[in-house]
């Protein structure tokens, strides 16, 4: 009987160590499938709409009218739910119906409230304002603070809709311009709506629509660790032997996609610059990579420059 005993003791322990590593495996394997299968239905009903702009009004209020502001909503009902089979549709003020948990954990462990407008998701979409000497100066930006929608999927997801209507296309031979005017939507999804953990990076992720013709869906999943003094000749290397051979540097719509999304993921970015995979050609510069800045701002920099990256995968 003691031995018996004895061993069901061992057992015990054993399980009670390997069951949570084992639970947890399981757990990201299935995120991991189910992130893989949403960003493919997404990008399947973007490619079946004709543009992403356009949908709802989207005013600012004045001494004799009031702020009018249909923008997401009106592009999930007459746009999204078009080309995606949808179950239900909530307001700004409803968001919650909708499976929005209140609360989330970001990449690096901090809780934070769920944004509710474009300032919340980041100030840096609706307001910027810098000089720059080592450039042209003097840089602003600004845009009408606009309120999120929300939507569940006939899958069970739950995905909080920021929009803009009057987004751009991307151009591909860049020198110094904004990403904001070319973000078109950006989505914040729940994997298993307000279950748990709430935790970006697991069942909360984001996928970002980009221009608004022959539109980029943009879902990079950053690696956390962020890398200081990198210069593009080693960020590749960079990303392959330091964070993983599922890791790459982003594209120059996933390091926009990583600025839309940077309070989520709370991964501090010094002097806000982040290299990226996309090569252009401008005349009168050299044939570079593209830096996105953590204003939103993207250009061709030196290309010896040590900047900031962050690596991911999708």
């Amino acid at each position: 009987m003691a031995e018996i005993l004895l061993s069901l003791t061992i057992i015990g322990v054993v399980a009670a160590i390997t069951l949570p590593s084992l639970t947890g495996n399981i757990n990201e394997r299935t995120w991991n499938t189910q992130r893989k299968a949403l960003y493919a239905r997404m990008s399947q009903a973007v490619a079946l709409m004709p543009a992403l702009n356009g949908y709802g009004t989207l005013t600012e209020g004045n001494e004799s009218a009031s702020a009018v502001d249909t923008a997401a909503e009106t592009f999930v009902t007459e746009g999204l739910s078009k080309v995606l089979k949808i179950n239900n549709i909530c307001d700004a003020d409803h968001i919650h119906d909708c499976g929005i948990a209140s609360i989330v954990t970001t990449m690096t462990g901090v809780t934070t409230a769920v944004p509710k407008k474009l300032s919340e998701l980041n100030p840096s979409l609706t307001s910027v304002s810098f000089y720059d000497s080592a450039t042209i100066g003097q840089g602003n930006y600004s845009a009408i603070d606009s309120k999120a929608a929300a939507f569940e999927t006939q899958n069970g997801e739950s995905i909080l809709v920021f929009y803009n209507p009057t987004c751009s296309t991307m151009d591909v031979d860049v020198n110094r311009k904004f990403v904001q005017p070319k973000i078109c939507a950006n989505l914040v999804y729940d994997l298993n709506g307000n279950k748990g953990p709430n935790t970006v990076g697991k069942d909360i992720g984001f996928m970002t629509f980009i221009s608004s013709v022959d539109s980029v869906v943009a879902a990079p999943v950053p690696y956390v660790r962020r890398f200081d003094g990198i210069k593009v000749e080693y960020a590749s290397s960079t990303c392959t032997n330091s964070a993983g051979g599922e890791y790459r540097i982003p594209t120059m719509e996933e390091a926009a996609a990583l600025f839309v999304n940077k309070n989520l993921i709370r991964e501090d970015w010094p002097n806000g610059h982040l290299w990226t995979s996309t090569k252009v050609t401008k005349s009168g510069y050299l044939t570079n990579y593209v830096m996105v800045m953590g204003h939103g701002e993207y250009r061709i920099p030196v290309p010896n420059a040590g900047w900031s990256l962050l690596c991911v995968k999708r």
